[in-house]
């Protein structure tokens, strides 16, 4: 694949860091004028750094979170998130197609964590929620100490991207290809049916069994887990799981349209609206929506009015919280005032989450860059720091933490990479076991032709 990278444009985005003495924090200065593509570069470069410089030595996978302002049990700086992991390999990939990093650099950083993932903790070949740096897991809950399949889900989709783009590279870069795809095809999709249900659970422990209880339909963030699943060469499930499970026999169709944008599929939790912004991103940071259709939905138009409603909520503005508007609106899940939650139109409490526009940067390219140009020029270092965006902020209660979540950073770098070039969709489309899940699920796409 063609290199998109200029040592020009390197001079121009490097930012300069004045560390602040009391706080301790870089303040970066901020470079007005940059054109689109200039800006677009600057934020997934500098969001790149942290599953780059800002990821667990040991393992080389993406820290759960990194709080600048050290706000945070120190306990907790190095717990490994397994999805965020995930958004960190396509994060690699793109780093090494634009040059943020070499291409051996990059396979260095790949091979060391395929060789921590080996090794860690499975659960019938699904890793953990969080994990320690010594591969054991750290449980997420009481009972939640065992594989986690939709966070193993994200995980997947990210080694398949990376596969795929080193498995037509020199010899290293296939044998490394070869050992990933051996991890894929280690998880055991078909043992978390329960006992061969129609459906697929979110949890298994080898302490509690299925006491969480959990099993998963739609539709929210983990529709990628049943495409995952029927595309398994080695423990699939059958399409029933995934019309039964998933579309619950065909209650999960709706018919609404908020603020004029048709919306088919029944979010779960959000009766008569939509949920947060992350259920249109998580699933489909390699799985590409254009043209994606089934008898449920067409994923393109349902994820972008998705996005169009979130911003047209902003913009309305019901509750009058300060600073949102055209330029500043995305509503999803992240930090927030009092600790953690699932923002969305149903749940507004005035706080801001940056990954939530700039991660729809593939479905609203204009609109999304009206929110990154304000961010960056406007509120600039408030909510801009070592690892590009901060995680949340709200103007409301002048709320402004130095905190990230490897979960929220991860999708930026995708999709807005997604957006510009379709990288990691056009990398995770082509994988051969993808396109048979999908026929299988009777799936169209411009990839099955």
């Amino acid at each position: 694949m063609k290199k998109i990278f200029s040592i020009a444009l390197v001079a121009l985005v490097v930012c300069c860091i004045k560390v602040n003495a009391q706080s301790g924090s870089a303040e970066l200065t901020i470079k007005k004028g940059l054109t689109d593509d200039q800006l677009l570069t600057l934020v997934q470069r500098q969001t790149f750094r942290y599953f780059w410089d800002g990821a667990e030595p040991v393992s080389g996978l993406a820290r759960e979170r990194y709080h600048i302002d050290n706000s945070y049990e120190q306990q907790d700086k190095d717990i490994i998130a397994t999805g965020a992991s995930g958004f960190g390999f396509g994060a690699i990939v793109v780093g090494m197609e634009r040059g943020f990093i070499t291409r051996r650099e990059g396979v260095q950083r790949l091979a060391q964590q395929v060789s921590f993932l080996a090794k860690a903790d499975r659960f019938h070949g699904a890793w953990p929620h969080w994990m320690y740096n010594t591969g054991k897991v750290k449980p997420f809950g009481r009972n939640d100490d065992g594989g986690d399949l939709v966070e193993t889900a994200y995980l997947a989709q990210g080694m398949l991207c990376a596969r795929q783009y080193l498995s037509k590279g020199n010899k290293t870069e296939k044998a490394l290809a070869a050992r990933i795809d051996s991890l894929w095809k280690g998880i055991e999709w078909d043992w978390y049916r329960n006992g061969d249900k129609n459906v697929l659970y979110w949890h298994w422990s080898p302490n509690v069994g299925w006491k969480m209880n959990f099993p998963v339909r739609g539709f929210n963030e983990c529709m990628i887990m049943y495409i995952m699943a029927a595309a398994s060469p080695t423990h699939s499930i059958p399409a029933v799981v995934y019309d039964e499970g998933w579309a619950r026999s065909g209650a999960i169709d709706t018919a609404i349209s908020p603020y004029g944008f048709p919306i088919r599929l029944k979010h779960n939790g959000a009766p008569g609206s939509v949920g947060p912004l992350f259920w249109a991103q998580y699933s489909y940071l390699g799985l590409n929506p254009k043209g994606l259709v089934d008898k449920y939905a067409d994923y393109w138009q349902e994820n972008r009015n998705n996005t169009l409603i979130n911003r047209a909520y902003c913009v309305a503005n019901p509750k009058h919280f300060k600073g949102y508007g055209e330029d500043c609106w995305g509503l999803t899940a992240s930090y927030s005032v009092k600790g953690y939650a699932g923002h969305a139109p149903g749940h507004d409490v005035g706080v801001i989450s940056p990954t939530a526009a700039l991660a729809s940067y593939c479905y609203t390219p204009k609109e999304s860059m009206q929110v990154i140009r304000h961010l960056y020029e406007d509120l600039g270092n408030k909510v801009w720091g070592e690892y590009g965006f901060y995680d949340a902020f709200s103007e409301t209660d002048n709320w402004y933490p130095k905190r990230y979540l490897g979960i929220d950073q991860g999708p930026i770098v995708i999709m807005i990479e997604n957006g510009r070039t379709g990288l990691l969709w056009d990398l995770f489309m082509c994988s051969p076991e993808i396109k048979a899940g999908l026929k299988k699920l009777n799936f169209k796409s411009p990839y099955l032709k």
